[in-house]
């Protein structure tokens, strides 16, 4: 995997943490952090753009954004578990992977 990718995984990482934290977050610090998580997925799917296509880094970005969070809410948060949802998860997570598949890298031009 390379540095770019790598860049994508974090981000999308990141990016659940964010999430859970703009549901969970009661106090200032709590907001603070999440504002800081925000910043840093940012950062990092900038970073992966630098040398992969942003459309495909930033589907992959969001796709890993929403199937983090929905497995998290299932496993950790008690949402309701449905074979409907983790069906269409799977296609999520296909869909991520293929995306990932097809992407050539581009060529660093500086």
């Amino acid at each position: 995997m390379s540095k770019s990718w790598l860049y994508v995984v974090l981000a999308g990482i990141v990016e659940v943490l964010w999430v859970i934290g703009l549901k969970y977050s009661v106090s200032w610090f709590e907001w603070a952090a999440t504002a800081v998580l925000i910043g840093l997925s940012f950062y990092l799917i900038i970073l992966s753009t630098q040398t992969l296509p942003v459309a495909t880094a930033y589907a992959v970005f969001t796709g890993m954004g929403t199937a983090g969070t929905a497995i998290v809410d299932i496993l950790v948060f008690g949402e309701e578990f449905s074979w409907m949802k983790i069906l269409f998860l799977v296609l999520l997570i296909i869909g991520i992977l293929g995306l990932k598949l097809v992407t050539n890298e581009e060529k660093d031009v500086a």
